[in-house]
């Protein structure tokens, strides 16, 4: 489901139609992984083996040695000489590659204050930290990956058919041009020559796009830019199994649509555009869902519940049996079903939340060897459709299994704990004797000073229900007092004593 807003776009991954993935694509998000920049080296850290480098954003950059990538120095002669114009070739055929980087050398060998060197961002601003960038630049797309300045093909581990390696090795080798690299994604496996073929173009297009743009790109701005999320999010997940793509834009719907009807034509039929009257997420649920899994506390279906942590070195994940209780005799089998629903429920939470950095659980106690093996192989199962590096450690003597888990965008947080409107969390409220008398008050301010012809109340269900109820309704009082007909709709998320009038165009009222 793609919900847009004027802040940006939401995009809700759904699974069994339950809440998987919720991805925010802010409006302004100038700093996203992908993106690649004209980065200036501002200082260089000899302790750290690293710089900080100048990338337009309040902080400078983070960029270590071990991500600088062998092939580093090519990329600072490639931006030397097309800067003084002299290489007009937009590809790397007549550019000759300068020798790979010492794994083990230092960043004041290669690197020096004020270089200009383009870089990509491979982790967002988290928290206080600028970006993190490195010098090894590649340009994803559907099916490959290409990697500037290298003569490698490497083929996904995934594919395991080692006739249909040694035939995408040879569709690749056949189309890739010289001194570039290709990376071939899981998805490429069965693929034709076609499809491959205009993958590659796509991506030798955006680096001569790269080359066209590096001259004339001031320091410390954007040179290439990774497409919207929305478009990455599909480009990196879909496959047969998607049934539906819901899309509430129209012009993010006719985007999504090109974008499908390219590298997918036969999905091109699941992508629809929503036209119903209520917000797209109210809907389908998914409003409901995000408020239940996004607090401290998550219940499970069985009774049990986790709460969850955060603090700045790492997320904690207790596991509380709630209500389940069993006889002694079957206390470990009783705790084994809690855990593995827990298991369940952590590893769509780490996805949901994109939880990153490291993550300590402490299930429910298990004596069994048996048992704790069996909830390990069950917690991995689980972990195993999350996109995001990831490690499990084995229980630990003190029942405790610690994740570690890539980070690369700050951490999704909702604040589930809303401020009451109606007393602006004070705790104490107008009378709610005097309700009608407000929202009456406030009518005929509106009919009578700003000469509105049709309005609807919005109002609580309970709320709604005494206004219609009864004859004469009190709807039916203010029609003969008013002298208008006044619409009035029920809201099942306002507060009791919370109302919005709305005009003929279906705008708030400001009052």
């Amino acid at each position: 489901m793609i919900n847009s807003s004027p802040n940006g776009v939401t995009i809700a991954l759904l699974q069994d139609k339950q809440l998987v993935e919720l991805n925010k694509e802010q409006i302004d998000n100038n700093y996203a992984v992908g993106d690649i920049y004209l980065g200036r080296v501002k200082k260089i850290m000899p302790g750290l083996n690293a710089c900080f480098v100048d990338v337009g954003y309040e902080k400078d950059a983070f960029l270590h040695y071990f991500d600088l990538g062998p092939q580093v120095h090519s990329l600072i002669k490639l931006t030397k000489i097309i800067k003084n114009g002299s290489y007009k070739d937009t590809l790397l055929a007549n550019l000759k590659l300068e020798r790979d980087i010492n794994k083990s050398g230092k960043i004041v060998e290669v690197l020096n204050r004020n270089m200009l060197v383009p870089v990509q961002i491979v982790k967002e601003p988290i928290s206080t930290k600028g970006p993190r960038l490195s010098t090894d630049i590649s340009i994803a797309g559907r099916f490959v990956v290409l990697v500037p300045f290298s003569e490698t093909i490497s083929i996904s581990k995934k594919i395991r058919s080692s006739a249909e390696r040694t035939r995408l090795r040879k569709i690749v080798e056949s189309i890739k041009p010289k001194n570039f690299g290709v990376i071939i994604r899981t998805v490429s496996e069965d693929k034709g020559v076609a499809e491959l073929q205009k993958d590659l173009l796509d991506l030798i297009a955006k680096w001569e796009t790269f080359s066209r743009k590096l001259p004339i790109t001031e320091p410390s701005k954007r040179i290439l830019g990774e497409m919207g999320r929305t478009s990455t999010i599909l480009r990196d997940l879909l496959n047969p199994d998607f049934t539906h793509i819901y899309v509430a834009d129209p012009a993010i719907y006719e985007e999504v649509k090109s974008y499908i009807h390219e590298i997918s034509p036969d999905l091109e039929n699941i992508v629809k555009f929503y036209k119903g009257k209520e917000p797209i997420f109210e809907h389908f649920g998914i409003d409901k869902q995000i408020k239940a899994a996004f607090g401290r506390t998550v219940n499970l279906p069985g009774g049990a519940y986790l709460v969850i942590e955060h603090t700045e070195a790492l997320h904690v994940i207790d596991v509380n049996s709630g209500n389940r209780t069993a006889s002694q005799e079957n206390q470990d089998q009783n705790a084994l079903m809690v855990n593995k629903e827990a298991a369940r429920e952590i590893a769509r939470q780490l996805r949901l939340r994109d939880m990153g950095g490291i993550v300590v659980v402490d299930f429910i106690d298990m004596h069994k060897p048996q048992s704790r093996k069996e909830l390990f192989d069950y917690l991995r199962d689980q972990m195993a459709l999350d996109r995001a590096k990831h490690h499990i450690l084995p229980p630990s003597k003190f029942g405790l299994v610690q994740i570690t888990r890539q980070r690369v965008r700050p951490e999704m947080n909702i604040i589930t704990n809303e401020k009451c409107p109606t007393c602006n969390g004070t705790g104490e409220i107008k009378a709610s004797i005097i309700l009608m008398d407000d929202i009456e008050g406030n009518l005929k301010y509106i009919l009578n000073e700003q000469n509105e012809k049709q309005i609807t109340l919005l109002v609580h269900p309970y709320i709604e229900a005494y206004i219609k109820k009864g004859f004469p309704s009190l709807q039916w009082k203010w029609f003969l007092n008013l002298r208008k007909w006044i619409k009035v709709k029920g809201m099942a998320s306002y507060y009791l004593t919370e109302f919005h009038f709305l005009n003929a165009a279906e705008e708030e009222i400001k009052l």
